[in-house]
């Protein structure tokens, strides 16, 4: 990744918890971004600039007077498009370039108010909980070698505890010099042993040996109150609530000096951790930079009175409505507030249109994309050119077996052909059906990679065709295997 690639996923984690400070770099320009885009995403080259643009435009922002910079919201994005062709994906790798706390949650899991199911503001407070452990992960990263130093010190009290001072009488008090210097070198005999047993630590010569372990009770504050959501959310809370109210006593465990390590490293960075600060610094960035994607917008789309499933849906988009257009939600860290929150919205709208919406919520969508089904060229493309290519991770795979495997041209042109034809004569699930296809193409390999160690395995095209020709062949059949 580039320079200027690594200083926009170090910006905003930066820039959104500033006051007013309006000498923030702006980052990668829009060209950039989609080039970032290009290298895990195929085509959809008008959804990647709209996005790009919106990115960039957030950097703009921040560079604005602060009277003006409240008055700029974000232009939220619907994109249009049939399942499997990169809506999802175009926004996950956009928020994972920008820094910014992503959350992806499906329009039809929430219910209008009055029925039983997760209230819309519990997207925000997903959010926030997603901005927390973001930050927290990064400053644990920042402090994890002083907490594996700390770890290594408790270890090592564990296997060479210091022996406890006798009292001393008031005549033993007035020793002489000489007893003096002996117990001097009794000490430094005791830190030199501790630095020999140190260096057998870090070298893992110690791992299996077994230790006893004090497990102590994270100190980790718990801020808010209690949030009254549904019963498995209410669940949790009414846990955590009788955990702080009859706090644990500490608790000793065996365990390896290996396992002990990795638990003590996680205790002390978590005691190293100002968690106040981490969850201020966390709602002001789910403020300023969080993105939702929001899917299956089509799902609740539909403005006609009815009964059973569609009875609440308008009610839905009602609700989801002052989420978008700027609230401010309690959550237990603090308040919340949504006008700078991008959303991003999708759904294939092949049964309903956007303009089934109710009005308001469409205003709230400005920008639209259509995005286009993937052809041919689009799938052999897929397999071959994104870092996280299929076939590069196939081969990763077998390789752990010890088995070779090469896709020959022909080879990846016959699996883009027949991901292509069983799209047309089922369902058309986009991308998602080139996973189908591998693992039908891979299933006997995969199967008999342990026997095969060793070995070098060509696909080709006729390796392609004796795996799943007869499948595709037989349209009834594909529609259940492929």
């Amino acid at each position: 990744m580039s320079k200027s690639s690594n200083a926009i996923e170090k910006a905003p984690a930066e820039n959104s918890i500033a006051d007013d400070k309006n000498e923030a770099p702006l980052g990668l320009t829009p060209r950039e971004i989609v080039a970032e885009l290009d290298r895990y995403i195929v085509g959809q080259t008008e959804a990647k600039k709209m996005v790009a643009i919106a990115l960039r435009n957030r950097a703009r922002r921040r560079q604005l007077d602060p009277s003006l910079r409240d008055e700029v919201n974000p232009k939220n994005i619907l994109m249009i498009g049939p399942t499997g062709c990169g809506k999802t994906e175009i926004a996950r790798r956009l928020a994972r370039l920008a820094g910014a706390p992503f959350l992806k949650v499906e329009a039809t899991k929430y219910t209008e108010v009055g029925y039983v199911g997760r209230d819309v503001e519990s997207m925000i407070r997903d959010l926030v909980d997603v901005a927390i452990n973001m930050l927290r992960e990064e400053r644990r990263a920042e402090r994890i070698e002083a907490a594996r130093r700390r770890a290594e010190d408790r270890i090592l009290d564990l296997l060479l505890p210091r022996s406890r001072p006798s009292r001393r009488s008031t005549a033993e008090t007035a020793e002489s010099e000489l007893e003096e210097g002996e117990a001097l070198t009794a000490t430094q005999r005791y830190m030199r042993t501790r630095e020999k047993l140190r260096v057998q630590l870090q070298q893992g010569l110690l791992d299996d040996r077994i230790i006893e372990v004090e497990m102590r009770r994270s100190s980790a504050p718990v801020i808010g109150g209690m949030m009254i959501g549904n019963p498995a959310e209410l669940e949790v809370e009414l846990r955590n609530m009788m955990d702080r109210l009859m706090p644990q006593q500490p608790k000793k465990v065996e365990m390896s000096v290996r396992e002990a390590r990795e638990f003590l490293t996680d205790e002390e960075a978590d005691r190293m951790l100002d968690m106040d600060k981490i969850i201020r610094e966390a709602l002001k960035l789910a403020q300023e930079s969080g993105i939702i994607f929001v899917d299956e917008m089509d799902k609740i789309a539909g403005r006609h009175g009815g009964a059973g499933p569609d009875v609440s849906r308008e009610g839905v988009q009602r609700d989801i409505l002052p989420i978008v257009e700027g609230s401010t939600v309690f959550t237990k860290y603090g308040l919340v507030n949504t006008e700078h929150i991008l959303f991003i919205a999708a759904g294939a709208f092949t049964i309903s249109k956007p303009s089934d919406l109710i009005p308001e919520l469409q205003g709230r969508f400005p920008l639209r994309v259509q995005l286009k089904p993937l052809t041919v060229e689009d799938f052999r493309r897929i397999l071959t050119e994104p870092k996280n290519a299929l076939t590069r991770q196939y081969q990763a795979l077998l390789e752990t077996e010890g088995v070779s495997v090469e896709f020959t041209p022909d080879g990846i042109d016959e699996i883009a052909q027949t991901a292509y034809r069983a799209n047309e004569q089922s369902e058309n699930i986009g991308a998602r059906r080139l996973y189908t296809v591998m693992e039908k193409v891979t299933e006997d390999l995969s199967f008999n990679a342990p026997e095969l160690a060793g070995s070098k395995v060509v696909i080709d095209a006729d390796y392609v065709r004796a795996h799943v020709g007869d499948i595709v062949k037989n349209v009834d059949l594909s529609k259940f295997i492929l």
